[in-house]
């Protein structure tokens, strides 16, 4: 059995395995990151001839859409380092549990 590192926590959970996880942290920080930047975005007011309107309101959701992915991806806050660290112990936790053999008196 193959054992990786993963932010310090040694785990004999696959390469595919841990990235899914990953993929799966960086989302979650991701979509955190968005309600995030959409609160912040809604404070910041465009009074100039360019600004408001429809067009501003859907460009906006999307850049801080972007801005949120793309900050998740590059490391974030940690939500998604700390988020990780935790799903592999999960996941070594039930892996150990299926592998133990049942014990004692089942009736």
């Amino acid at each position: 059995m193959e054992t990786n590192t993963v932010n310090g926590i040694k785990t004999t959970l696959s390469t595919h395995q841990i990235d899914k996880l990953r993929k799966q942290a960086e989302d979650f920080e991701g979509v955190f990151l968005n309600l995030l930047t959409k609160e912040m975005f809604a404070t910041a007011k465009s009074d100039n001839g360019f600004g408001g309107g429809f067009g501003e309101e859907t460009w906006r959701s999307m850049q801080s859409e972007q801005l949120a992915n793309t900050m998740a991806q590059n490391g974030g806050l940690g939500i998604a380092d700390q988020l990780l660290g935790d799903m592999i112990a999960l996941q070594e936790a039930n892996q150990n549990n299926n592998n133990s053999r049942p014990s004692g008196v089942y009736r």
